[in-house]
């Protein structure tokens, strides 16, 4: 019976940690950054092509524009991700954007959490930095107590998400600029 009461007490311990470690840390933020041998601006067309997004993304299975104009302040757009056969569903609303420069959204995972993001490009003789921010917040008490030991898988993810990026702009054959040529008439 004494093994009873210490294995409990022993449970009922871990149970409090886990549920105050969500009270204590209700948040967590990480960055990421990689610098790539291209302009800002085409690495932020690269970025921006939907054709590619599996290709730094992976695990999309599908996109869906849901509201607003795209690639605009308020445009709501769906992703569907598969991990394992696991399927999950997250909403992304761009809350500001200046091309060539920064976007930020917020991304919500009904049920789950919800991550305000943000990319910057900032120039660099030529080249181009990119760094990601972001912040996570679980939902309900279980997701607000699993948040914080989620962070180093987190920010892996990210890190590969970026270094998948990289490799994409870095390769990039696309010709998102084409100049026009105009004939002159003398």
């Amino acid at each position: 019976m004494k093994y009873l009461k210490y294995t409990v007490g022993f449970i009922a311990l871990l149970l409090l940690f886990f549920i105050g470690r969500g009270f204590l840390t209700p948040s967590i933020s990480y960055e990421s950054e990689i610098t790539v041998d291209k302009s800002t601006k085409e690495a932020w067309a690269v970025m921006n092509d939907e054709s590619k997004i599996n290709e730094w993304l992976k695990g999309i299975t599908n996109i869906k524009h849901i509201s607003g104009e795209k690639g605009e302040v308020g445009a709501v757009t769906q992703y569907t991700f598969s991990d394992n056969g696991q399927e999950s569903i997250i909403l992304e609303t761009i809350k500001s954007i200046t091309p060539n420069e920064q976007i930020s959204m917020d991304f919500v995972m009904e049920g789950v959490m919800k991550m305000d993001y943000k990319l910057d490009f900032v120039d660099n003789n030529g080249k181009t930095l990119i760094k990601s921010s972001t912040t996570n917040k679980g939902e309900g008490i279980f997701m607000k107590s699993m948040i914080p030991f989620m962070k180093s898988s987190m920010k892996t993810q990210e890190d590969n998400n970026m270094n998948n990026l990289k490799k994409l702009i870095e390769e990039n054959t696309t010709n998102y600029f084409p100049e026009t040529v105009t004939d002159t008439i003398e």
